[in-house]
């Protein structure tokens, strides 16, 4: 699945158009490496995206194509 694609429907970015903004401009990595909106994503790896004034680590448990909203909260893992 394509990045910007798993930042939307897992819902850790809203829009698809706001996170291919944000891979586009440098702010999300793959396991420690820049991303592109079309890196393909697999489970096990770390997304890093860098906002404002925060940073939010993540790794990818499920990939799934159609998710509720409450089920998309099962598809990462925040890391502290």
């Amino acid at each position: 699945m394509r990045l910007d694609k798993y930042l939307k429907i897992s819902r850790i970015i809203k829009r698809r158009t706001i996170a291919k903004e944000a891979c586009e401009s440098g702010r999300v990595s793959i396991n420690e490496k820049v991303a592109k909106p079309s890196t393909e994503v697999n489970e096990g790896d770390i997304i890093e995206i860098k906002f404002a004034n925060s940073c939010l680590k993540a790794k990818i448990i499920n990939i799934s194509s159609h998710v509720t909203k409450e089920a998309a909260k099962e598809m990462y893992e925040l890391i502290v």
